[in-house]
């Protein structure tokens, strides 16, 4: 790494999109949690799969030939398979406040998720649940959402090729860009496999370390060279996000905006997309700003602010030591801020 610090300086929040909020639950026993983004008035929604190993639901009726058009929130989660039962509370809480689709005999919320795998951090017994993602909902603001070690960040590690042993403290980041008062937001748990690297410079800021654990080791370069990976779990990483926009957009060019919103996850980690990460992208459209500035412009502010939000999500990240227990090792993720 450089020798000069990383700058923390906002990079916005998703929050900035009109007609978003979002709100964390995290967990005390163990480093889990989950993040509920809303859109209590609807929005426009999309999704892109590109990781080979992911945990989802409700993601097939985003496809754009599918029937439904909006849906209400979307939840992101710790706990592997298990922290999709986090959607579920937050389909009680939306309901609770008259939000979903009008069925006549009631209104039914649209929730999809995906999750990411903290499981090796701390006690796996202990994972989001439906009063977690119901927690979340309650929590959800407007406000600049936190960041690092909260909600669906919070068991999240990053630079895992070489051993969770070698790794880094991964989290939840968020990030937005304005053009002529239109917003695109990202919020991203960023849970990879790879390195995570600056967007702008592609300086390594998290990830492998070395193997007496005090530098960075540059997993693509090292594995050029021919260090071998550590055998891998299918579905052991992943990192997850939403990507919200307040210009007027169709059910297609919100699956567009989370397709071409993966170009930032790839400026951002190395190796992305393995066959160990289940990375899948969300689009929300509120439509709240009445306008759009075509589809060049929002993809690469789309691209941005994943690219930025990721970023985020480890330069807010602080260092965890997880004590051995009856059901989990010991260890020790340290943060960027360590290692600059």
């Amino acid at each position: 790494m450089s020798s000069s610090p990383l700058s923390i300086a906002s990079a916005g929040s998703i929050t900035m999109v009109q007609g978003i909020e979002v709100g964390h639950f995290t967990d005390t026993r163990r480093p889990t949690g989950c993040t509920a983004i809303l859109a209590k008035a609807g929005a426009v929604g999309g999704v892109d799969v590109r990781g080979a190993a992911p945990g989802t639901r409700e993601t097939d009726l985003l496809h754009p030939t599918n029937l439904v058009e909006r849906v209400h929130a979307i939840m992101l989660a710790g706990g592997s398979a298990w922290g999709l039962d986090a959607a579920s509370g937050a389909m009680r809480w939306l309901e609770e406040q008259g939000v979903g689709l009008d069925i006549s005999v009631g209104r039914i919320p649209l929730v999809p998720a995906a999750v990411l795998f903290d499981v090796l951090v701390g006690d796996m017994r202990i994972r989001p649940d439906a009063q977690a993602g119901y927690a979340a909902c309650q929590a959800a603001s407007s406000a600049m959402p936190a960041q690092g070690n909260v909600g669906a960040g919070a068991g999240a590690a990053v630079g895992k090729i070489f051993g969770i042993q070698r790794a880094m403290k991964g989290g939840i980041g968020t990030a937005s860009v304005t053009v002529d008062g239109v917003t695109v937001g990202a919020i991203i748990a960023c849970n990879a496999l790879g390195d995570v690297l600056h967007p702008d410079t592609a300086q390594v800021v998290a990830g492998a370390r070395t193997r007496d654990g005090l530098g960075l080791i540059d997993t693509r370069r090292a594995l050029l060279r021919g260090e071998p990976p550590q055998p891998l779990l299918a579905g052991t990483n992943t990192t997850i996000g939403v990507i919200a926009t307040d210009a007027v957009i169709t059910k297609a060019q919100a699956s567009r905006l989370a397709t071409v919103g993966h170009d930032g996850l790839a400026r951002a980690i190395n190796p992305v997309h393995t066959m160990s990460d289940g990375d899948t992208l969300f689009c929300l459209g509120t439509g709240a700003a009445g306008r759009s500035l075509g589809m060049m412009v929002l993809a690469t502010m789309a691209a941005e602010a994943v690219a930025q939000a990721t970023l985020q999500a480890v330069l807010h990240a602080n260092r965890l030591q997880i004590d051995a227990g009856e059901n989990h090792k010991a260890l020790h993720l340290p943060c960027a801020a360590d290692l600059q």
